[in-house]
C-alpha cells in the first residue's frame, strides 16, 4: 500500500520562507504606491529625523531619514527592487549553467569529469565576495555586470554538489537499463538524471536567493554595483554606518531586511528539500 505523499506546503517552513519571500516581492513590485516620498529626495531641515515609536518622531517618515534626510521607508522599499531582480535572475543562471555543467561532467566522466573537478577546485579557492569585486572591478559598475559576476562566481557551488549527486545515480540500474535500451546521451541526462537531482536543485536555488542578495549587497556597500542613484540595502548601510552612533535605525533596517531575505530562503530550500526527498524516497520505495 503506498501512502500518501506529503505536500510541499504542508511544511511549515516552506510556508514561512515562501510568505516572507512573496512579501518582499510584493512590496518591490509595489514600490511607487508604497513609498510614502522618491527615495532620493533631500530635505536637509529633515536630517535623522529618529523612527515613529521614539520622540521627535515625524509622522511623514514612519521609520525616520539618514543623514542626508531621504526618507528612510522608501529607500527600503526602492531597495528591494534591485535585491528582487537579483534574487530571481542570478539563481537561474547559476542553475542552468551550474547544473548543465555538472550532468555532463557526471554522465561522461573520464578527462571531462577531471577538468571540470579541477576547475571547480581551482575556482572555489578563492573567496567569493573577493572574486566578484575583482570581476566587477573589470566589468565596471552596472545591475546587469552584478548579476553576471554573480553568476559566475556561484556556478561552482552547484557543479560541485549536483555532480557529486550524479555520479551516485549514474550507478543505479535503470540508467544503465536506459542506455542499453539505446537511449541518446541527451535522452539520459534529461530523462533519467536530471529528474534524480531535482531536489537537490530546488533546494541549491532557494539557498541562492539569499546568497545572491548578500553578495550584491556587500558590492553597493562599496560602492562597485549598481548606480549611486538607485537604492540598495548596501549602500543604505554604508551611509548608516556614517551616522551610526547618533541615529542607529539607519543601519539596523537594511541589515533587519537582508536577514529576513536570507532566513526566508534558507527556510524555503530546507522545507522544500525535506518535502521533495520523502516524496523522492516514496516514489522508489514504490517502484521496487
Amino acid at each position: 500500500m503506498i501512502r500518501k505523499l506529503p505536500k510541499p506546503l504542508d511544511e511549515p517552513r516552506v510556508l514561512i520562507g515562501a510568505s516572507a519571500l512573496l512579501a518582499i516581492v510584493v512590496v518591490a513590485i509595489l514600490a511607487p504606491v508604497l513609498a510614502p516620498h522618491d527615495p532620493n529626495h533631500q530635505d536637509l531641515l529633515q536630517i535623522l529625523v529618529p523612527p515613529f515609536w521614539q520622540e521627535g518622531a515625524e509622522a511623514g517618515f514612519p521609520l525616520g531619514t539618514d543623514g542626508l534626510g531621504r526618507c528612510v521607508l522608501s529607500r527600503l522599499i526602492y531597495g528591494a527592487r534591485v535585491a528582487v531582480i537579483v534574487g530571481s535572475v542570478v539563481p537561474i543562471g547559476t542553475v542552468l549553467l551550474g547544473t548543465t555543467i555538472a550532468i555532463v561532467a557526471g554522465y561522461f566522466g573520464g578527462k571531462i569529469d577531471w577538468a571540470v573537478s579541477r576547475t571547480v577546485d581551482v575556482w572555489m579557492s578563492f573567496p567569493p565576495v573577493v572574486l566578484s569585486l575583482v570581476l566587477m572591478v573589470g566589468l565596471s559598475p552596472g545591475l546587469r555586470n552584478v548579476i553576471l559576476a554573480t553568476v559566475l562566481v556561484d556556478w561552482t557551488r552547484f557543479c560541485r554538489v549536483t555532480r557529486g549527486a550524479i555520479l551516485g545515480v549514474m550507478k543505479l540500474d535503470y540508467v544503465a537499463s536506459a542506455r542499453i535500451a539505446g537511449a541518446s546521451h541527451v535522452q539520459v541526462m534529461l530523462r533519467d538524471l536530471l529528474p534524480a537531482v531535482f531536489p537537490i536543485i530546488i533546494t541549491l536555488f532557494s539557498v541562492e536567493i539569499g546568497i545572491a542578495v548578500v553578495v550584491e549587497s556587500v558590492l553597493s556597500f562599496v560602492g562597485v554595483s549598481v548606480s549611486p542613484a538607485i537604492p540598495t540595502w548596501g549602500s543604505m548601510i554604508a551611509d548608516g554606518l556614517v551616522t551610526v552612533f547618533q541615529e542607529p535605525w539607519g543601519l539596523a533596517f537594511p541589515v533587519s531586511m537582508i536577514i529576513v531575505t536570507v532566513l526566508g530562503a534558507n527556510m524555503l530550500g530546507d522545507g522544500l528539500r525535506v518535502r521533495l526527498d520523502s516524496h523522492h524516497a516514496t516514489r522508489l520505495g514504490a517502484d521496487l
